[in-house]
């Protein structure tokens, strides 16, 4: 598909460098290129995706990611930004620290995509949108530039193979025909207005038109954050519920780095001089520069058709000194009745603070808060506020409690919340 593009300083201007063959420039760090039609009837039942990518001029651990985006049929270009564009993240990956000047000179990451099959042979997405892959990779050359010989001056930072390949391999071709894109390398944190202060979470209403069975979700994060005490440097529990029920609980990180050590070439504080044991890796690392990240997931056997609400929560993150951030990216596909449809998604930021709390919870959004009902642990409701943006606890004993919040916009979820 993409075929040693090069990419260059994330944070220069766009360069007019000549582009290979068949191939656009989205800007430094994003290369997007249209599926053929012969290409998408080519894809058989097993789907693996290569991404390979080779040494410049960046030194460092950067973020990387692969695309499908959905164009509106016949439009002639798009950009990042087009919101009749629909994406979702189908791979992300960590660079090594790569020297140019030091063999290997490339580091591969593979992905099985075999999901994807029901997507690229979908008469009905295909009639709708056309279908491109995007190869990103975020990089800048500024550290390379006095670290590495030849690097001088230059703002080459990596370069970026994406290749697929799919065989028949007895795998009965899967027939989904609904695909839901819910967050695309969404960013969390919890110190401004967009997240709840002292707990990180992010709530995603979606709309099915129809009753959708073998719903699954695939789920793609990675916390960020170099800094002292940074979220990179912390492992912590990640909470995933649909419709308020606990869907998938994970810790990121918890291998070893070491098969991944010989894609390390330049010389960094991760990996040091020596190997590191499986337990002084998974005391903290929660991903390995030179490695894919991985693709989590679950299933739900019937979701009915109407609005529903995905919440992701990380409730012990700090980001210390109020930097870094989680990126995520959800996305869901299922059999329905009806024609396969890229449903409507809305964002919503609520901030549901202080907690723990020994009077008030506030509740700050842009929609506007229609009912706050508190419950006990038991179940049992005692207060509700309408039309209020918060709720006084100072008259109930310390403990766990629940609160029922109603938006403007009709997403409906529920919180835990610590009385002091």
């Amino acid at each position: 598909m993409i075929s040693d593009a090069v990419y260059y300083d994330g944070y220069a201007a766009t360069v007019s460098d000549p582009v290979p063959a068949g191939l656009t420039r989205l800007s430094n760090t994003r290369y997007t290129r249209k599926l053929t039609d012969a290409e998408l009837n080519s894809f058989k039942t097993k789907i693996a995706m290569r991404v390979t990518i080779g040494a410049l001029c960046d030194n460092y651990d950067r973020l990387g990611s692969v695309y499908l985006a959905m164009v509106p049929k016949n439009q002639p270009s798009y950009t990042t930004n087009d919101a009749n564009v629909k994406r979702i993240e189908v791979g992300r990956y960590i660079t090594p620290f790569m020297s140019k000047n030091r063999s290997p000179l490339e580091v591969p990451y593979t992905y099985d995509l075999s999901n994807m099959y029901s997507v690229f042979h979908n008469s009905t997405l295909r009639a709708a949108y056309d279908l491109y892959m995007e190869l990103d990779v975020f990089g800048v050359p500024y550290a390379a530039q006095n670290e590495v010989a030849g690097c001088a001056g230059r703002i080459d930072v990596f370069s970026g193979t994406l290749t697929f390949f799919s065989s028949d391999a007895g795998i009965t071709p899967p027939d989904d025909n609904t695909l839901v894109p819910i967050l695309s390398y969404n960013k969390l944190n919890n110190y401004n207005s967009t997240d709840v202060t002292g707990e990180t979470v992010r709530i995603v209403s979606f709309n099915l038109p129809n009753q959708v069975t073998n719903a699954r979700f695939s789920v793609i994060s990675t916390p960020h954050g170099a800094n002292s005490g940074g979220e990179e440097y912390v492992r912590r529990q990640n909470y995933t519920y649909i419709d308020d029920v606990q869907m998938l609980t994970y810790t990121p990180g918890g291998i070893s780095c070491e098969p991944f050590r010989v894609y390390n070439t330049q010389g960094n504080g991760i990996y040091g001089s020596s190997p590191r044991s499986f337990a002084e890796w998974t005391s903290w690392n929660n991903w390995c520069p030179g490695n894919s990240v991985p693709i989590r997931g679950f299933t739900i056997p019937t979701m009915t058709a109407g609005n529903h609400t995905l919440k992701h929560t990380i409730p012990t993150a700090v980001f210390n000194q109020q930097q870094g951030d989680v990126y995520l990216s959800v996305y869901m596909q299922g059999k329905s009745n009806g024609a396969l449809s890229v449903t409507d998604v809305k964002t919503v930021d609520v901030s549901i603070y202080p907690n723990p709390t020994s009077d008030f919870v506030n509740i700050k959004s842009k929609s506007d808060v229609v009912s706050i009902s508190l419950f006990g642990i038991d179940g049992r409701k005692l207060a509700e506020n309408r039309g209020e943006n918060r709720i006084d606890l100072s008259a109930y004993t310390a403990g766990v409690y629940f609160l029922n919040i109603v938006m403007k916009d009709g997403i409906t979820f529920k919180h835990k919340i610590i009385k002091k």
